[in-house]
């Protein structure tokens, strides 16, 4: 990896926190590998074994722009969390502000044990922007939780959701549709309880990511018969009760989603639906297919 490029950059549209479909950049900066040993992770690929020089986050952020069309809202995503200094240095922030401060909206992915006064300095330096912290909360399962090793208890969760919230920052949640040591329609169930969870806790989006395999951990658990990956059957339950509730945005992440989709009659366009909720946040006619009884 190259300390001075983001490994990925492109543009999507989103529906955003005034249900307005705008398109939004995302740029996955070059970074050190996380320092929480998540057990179902697998941000170290595209990772350095060191940590990045002063100056090479924003040459990374003022290079993907130059490449990317425009756009409303920014994701910088550095396969771990901003506000770690051994990450990205905090001498940087000032610049990276000035490179993002002309979006809506400046999002970026941080830790509670994170969440601290660089935040605050941050946001007053993007302002007018609005500054939204993704947290990965995964499950409200508090058992579950504690077993994916995030260093993290839901109480945690709660007091960096309520000090962000009082700050006038902005949050989102990414939450694992059927995580280790759940069956399916428990982990249907919990995700749907996380997702009560998070919106009763003020956050304003939140994201469901099917919990893949791909680390080595999670190929070991399945041996064991303690993890699989969720059906695309589920996700879409997720995604059409938790759009139902309007308490808050719901997402689905769709990136190679088609392993979830075995039928080659039905996959595109199920995939095409959830896309379509997505962007939309209301529920669309369901498909049924002959061919898998789906």
């Amino acid at each position: 990896m190259d300390a001075r490029r983001a490994y990925a950059a492109l543009v999507e549209p989103e529906c955003n926190a005034n249900r307005q479909v705008v398109d939004v950049a995302t740029i996955f900066l070059t970074n050190r590998e996380c320092p929480f040993r998540c057990l179902m992770c697998d941000l170290w690929k595209n990772t350095l074994t060191d940590s990045v020089q002063a100056g090479d986050i924003p040459e990374q952020i003022r290079t993907a722009l130059t490449t990317l069309p425009t756009a409303r809202e920014i994701k910088l995503y550095n396969s771990g969390n901003f506000f770690d200094r051994r990450a990205i240095p905090v001498q940087d922030h000032a610049v990276i502000a000035e490179l993002v401060r002309g979006f809506d909206t400046v999002i970026v992915e941080n830790h509670p044990k994170f969440c601290n006064d660089d935040v605050l300095r941050f946001r007053d330096l993007v302002a007018p922007s609005q500054l939204e912290i993704a947290i990965g909360l995964e499950t409200c399962h508090p058992e579950v939780l504690a077993s994916l090793n995030k260093s993290m208890t839901l109480e945690d969760f709660d007091d960096a959701a309520t000090w962000l919230h009082h700050e006038g920052i902005r949050t989102r949640v990414f939450l694992l549709q059927k995580p280790p040591f759940l069956d399916e329609s428990e982990a249907t169930d919990w995700s749907l309880r996380s997702l009560d969870y998070a919106f009763d806790r003020g956050v304003d989006c939140c994201v469901v990511i099917p919990t893949r395999s791909g680390n080595g951990m999670m190929e070991r658990l399945a041996e064991r018969g303690h993890f699989s990956p969720p059906s695309g059957a589920s996700m879409e339950r997720v995604a059409e009760v938790g759009i139902a509730k309007q308490k808050g945005r719901v997402f689905v992440d769709l990136w190679d989603a088609g392993p979830l989709f075995p039928c080659d009659m039905c996959r595109d366009i199920r995939i095409a639906r959830l896309a379509q909720m997505n962007l939309t946040q209301r529920g669309a006619s369901a498909i049924f297919c002959d061919a898998c009884s789906e």
